[in-house]
């Protein structure tokens, strides 16, 4: 008589549990990340402190309509991307707001891990999203990287006599940096991306629209704010930020902005505010959208 086999309760857990779990993990990290997105938001909220924000806010409502365009530019640029690339619905745009607000809270790239999540999720219509989430990203910062330089050329001319030599040295060490970390991507391109050459060029120069789009749109809202100064020198402060936040050898990037906006524009403390203002602003309008975010989810899920 032969002895029945008798599966217990962990060895038929394991294997049903097996490939449950493998299914599920692109869920676990995408909730594990939304909520690590929320903790991060109100951290930043409570570092900076909105307390006064009321009051400091810009009277004008063209400022909050540049903001708006600002604040938009980089999901929309995301989902234009990726509408190419996979036919993402619109509701992808939700998932790519989240992907820049994880990107701003939280380490760098944690956004695109994200997404990434998001896409495994949908493997139905995203059958292989790694490498098109990774060219994307690359791209990105090679766009960022470019536009910084060119933004150092642009400026050296009207640096003279504001700069010292030690700063200067810093600043050609730090263009020399961005320029190393960019190359072996370029020429290694072939093994590096996996998309066709004429979409990541497309790709590319998506990304750069997308930051001509926010540094202009970003000296707007500036300039309606403070109409007394001219929009070119909101501009040329704009472009400051840029590259300020991507010089990788500056220490304080913060400080070093807010001395180079100071000296630029004047008006130390109402130039100070209004900085920190866009910045609080920005932090309250990621807190909006992940409560937006999370009803839109529970309504979903029953």
């Amino acid at each position: 008589m032969t002895t029945p086999i008798i599966e217990t309760p962990s060895a038929a857990g394991a294997m049903l549990n097996g490939p449950v779990m493998k299914g599920r993990w692109p869920t676990i990290i995408g909730g594990f990340l939304t909520l690590a997105m929320t903790i991060g938001v109100v951290r930043a909220l409570l570092v900076h402190g909105v307390a006064g924000l009321s009051t400091a806010l810009p009277d004008s409502v063209f400022f909050y309509l540049a903001f708006a365009v600002l604040y938009a530019a980089s999901p929309i640029g995301d989902y234009v991307i990726f509408r190419r690339l996979w036919a993402i619905p619109a509701s992808g745009l939700t998932a790519l707001s989240k992907k820049r607000i994880a990107n701003d809270v939280l380490v760098g790239y944690s956004g695109e891990a994200y997404f990434y999540a998001w896409a495994r999720q949908r493997t139905t219509m995203v059958a292989a999203p790694f490498g098109a989430v990774k060219d994307v990203s690359i791209l990105s910062a090679i766009a960022g990287n470019v536009v910084t330089l060119a933004i150092v050329l642009l400026a050296l001319p009207f640096a003279n006599g504001l700069i010292g030599p030690d700063e200067f040295r810093v600043l050609a060490a730090s263009a020399a940096v961005v320029i190393a970390i960019s190359l072996p991507f370029l020429i290694f391109s072939r093994r590096v991306f996996s998309l066709a050459r004429p979409l990541l060029w497309w790709i590319f120069l998506i990304h750069i629209l997308r930051l001509v789009v926010s540094s202009v749109m970003l000296a707007v809202a500036w300039h309606f704010a403070m109409p007394a100064v001219s929009l070119g020198m909101w501009l040329l402060l704009s472009a400051g930020r840029m590259l300020a936040s991507r010089l990788p050898l500056v220490p304080n990037k913060d400080l070093l902005f807010a001395n180079f906006a100071i000296l630029l524009i004047g008006q130390g403390q109402q130039t100070a505010n209004l900085v920190a203002v866009t910045a609080a602003l920005t932090l309250v309008v990621h807190v909006v959208l992940m409560a937006v975010f999370g009803v839109l989810d529970v309504l979903r899920n029953r």
